[in-house]
């Protein structure tokens, strides 16, 4: 592992600062719902995303006075969805200007929201038994070892409670990203799973992303995502994949590369 990459804090501030410069970008994940949404959030007519796709209605029935966290998803989107809807919603995020997006809609819309800056492996800023919901997006990518976030979630959780995450299938991360081979129409393994930027990247493309500042990111397998979750204690009740309706590697205009589960303690 290289020198600068040697603490879990470097990596976290890496990618804060890759996450609040996307923010500023206003990226796909960084752009706040409208003032329409949030209207029609109050009226009953909402809908959140795990993925590119709709989200099952049985998995997030009613939210009316449900404490909910908003794990690792800021951006002004989720949150300020649900809170309109009458939850009651943290936001927990490492990025300031993902949090900064939550706020300004909050503001806008006259929405109560907690936003807390934080790690996704440490939850003891929440006490047992705090949230009958935990919203988790696409995001444990961007931390080496996801069991320190599935034991959280479950201490956290109360009784009954459902955590509804979603994640990349590992096999987007074992490809050679080199553009010929695209451009071929071949889809050439490189790399075993779990993977690293850290450790499986050449030092050149390591360093040439990090110059980039680009967030790093860990390539979890199934095992540790899913199983994970279960030796956690919690219980599988939904599972969907869903597909990537813009491509940015072969293998996702063949399979579905979404995954989302819902899980109940």
């Amino acid at each position: 592992m290289p020198d600068t990459y040697t603490k879990h804090a470097d990596l976290l501030e890496h990618n804060r600062t890759a996450w609040d410069t996307l923010a500023r970008q206003q990226a796909e994940w960084s752009q706040p719902v409208s003032p329409e949404i949030i209207a029609r959030a109050r009226r009953g007519e909402w809908q959140i995303h795990l993925t590119p796709g709709k989200l099952p209605a049985d998995w997030l029935p009613d939210v009316q006075g449900k404490r909910i966290l908003c794990l690792a998803s800021a951006g002004g989107q989720q949150a300020p969805v649900l809170a309109a809807a009458g939850a009651e919603v943290t936001v927990f995020d490492l990025s300031r200007g993902q949090l900064e997006k939550d706020r300004y809609v909050a503001e806008r819309d006259g929405l109560t929201l907690t936003l807390i800056e934080g790690d996704m492996c440490d939850l003891s800023a929440f006490g047992a038994e705090s949230f009958d919901y935990i919203i988790h997006p696409i995001s444990n990518q961007y931390v080496p070892d996801i069991r320190p976030v599935w034991q959280g979630c479950y201490r956290i959780l109360a009784s009954g409670g459902k955590l509804l995450s979603s994640f990349f299938n590992p096999v987007v991360f074992i490809g050679d990203r080199a553009a010929e081979y695209a451009e071929q129409g071949i889809i050439r393994p490189r790399f075993s799973l779990p993977y690293s930027d850290i450790k499986d990247l050449q030092a050149d493309e390591l360093a040439a992303k990090q110059k980039r500042g680009e967030a790093l990111i860990f390539g979890h397998s199934l095992n540790q995502q899913i199983g994970g979750q279960l030796a956690a204690g919690f219980r599988l009740c939904g599972f969907y994949e869903d597909q990537q309706p813009n491509p940015r590697f072969l293998i996702e205009r063949y399979m579905p590369t979404f995954i989302a589960t819902c899980a109940i303690k």
